[in-house]
């Protein structure tokens, strides 16, 4: 079956009304993107949860319809009815697709380390990986290509010391509690807020074979632990940083991550109290952020 998409350049103002109205008239998805992306006016997005990530100054809208409906026809009679008129408007055939085999072929193996890769489970893992973390990309944060969980896969690497307890604090896919696992920590924990996270993670770490607790953060039992790893967000950081901090034990070691660099002052300054911190590592305007409790 083939599929048609119309590819529309709106206003950002325009987006959301048209998108809704699309879909209200059969289109059976939207979605959108900087219409500017991969030139020098693209116009990258960051924000905090709750926090408005403002908008593209054009929007490129693709809506996706069953090849029965007219597209075309459909998409004019929205516009004239909402009163926009796009900057472009194209209507394209899309054949059907493996959507499945398409998506897995834009996943491959993730080196972290000399050692250390993260490997999805349709891939056979380089020759030359010694630990190989099998992930595949899911619902949950986290597959080790984002820059914020390479710095703390690679901190874990190069610090862990074996049978070190760990505590991943905001664990999303579980990531970092797996790696830990694999790399010799002793007793792995990992929290999260998003019961569907807790749940991939438990699915993961049997994936590989790793033993490790996951639960809501209310959950969270004493001792506290050797590391307390968070990739999460600057803003949620900041908040949690008495609840991070006393999860870790004196002398051991706090790894904050999710942090955009102009961000990291401020969030250093919220566990001074408690961290004495080390140099700050940066990827790609993302900053790891760690530091030996006090």
């Amino acid at each position: 079956m083939n599929w048609h998409t119309v590819r529309l350049v709106v206003r950002a103002e325009d987006a959301d009304l048209l998108g809704d109205a699309l879909l209200d008239h059969g289109a059976l998805s939207i979605d959108s993107a900087d219409a500017a992306a991969g030139t020098d006016l693209e116009h990258p997005i960051f924000a905090e949860p709750g926090a408005d990530p403002g908008r593209w100054p054009m929007t490129e809208l693709r809506a996706l319809f069953q090849q029965e409906i007219d597209a075309a026809a459909t998409t004019t009679a929205v516009l004239r009815a909402l009163g926009i008129r796009p900057a472009s408007c194209v209507v394209e055939q899309t054949p059907e697709q493996d959507w499945v085999r398409l998506t897995q072929t834009q996943f491959g193996p993730v080196r972290v380390s000399s050692r250390l890769w993260v490997v999805p489970t349709w891939c056979e893992p380089p020759g030359d990986a010694s630990i190989v973390l099998r992930l595949d990309p899911g619902l949950a944060f986290g597959t080790g290509t984002h820059p914020t969980t390479r710095l703390c896969l690679e901190w874990l690497d190069h610090n862990l010391a074996p049978g070190s307890s760990v505590l991943d604090y905001g664990c999303g896919s579980g990531i970092l509690a797996i790696a830990a696992g694999l790399l010799g920590a002793g007793r792995v924990r990992g929290v999260d807020v998003d019961i569907q996270a807790v749940e991939t993670s438990r699915f993961n770490a049997g994936l590989n074979r790793v033993d490790a607790l996951f639960s809501e953060p209310d959950a969270i039992d004493n001792p506290p632990s050797d590391i307390v790893v968070a990739n999460i967000l600057a803003n949620p950081l900041r908040v949690l940083a008495p609840l991070i901090c006393a999860a870790c034990r004196p002398g051991g070691m706090v790894v904050l991550s999710g942090v955009l660099s102009p961000q990291a002052p401020a969030v250093m300054a919220d566990y001074e109290t408690w961290v004495d911190f080390l140099p700050v590592t940066e990827e790609d305007g993302w900053t790891c952020l760690s530091g030996r409790r006090r």
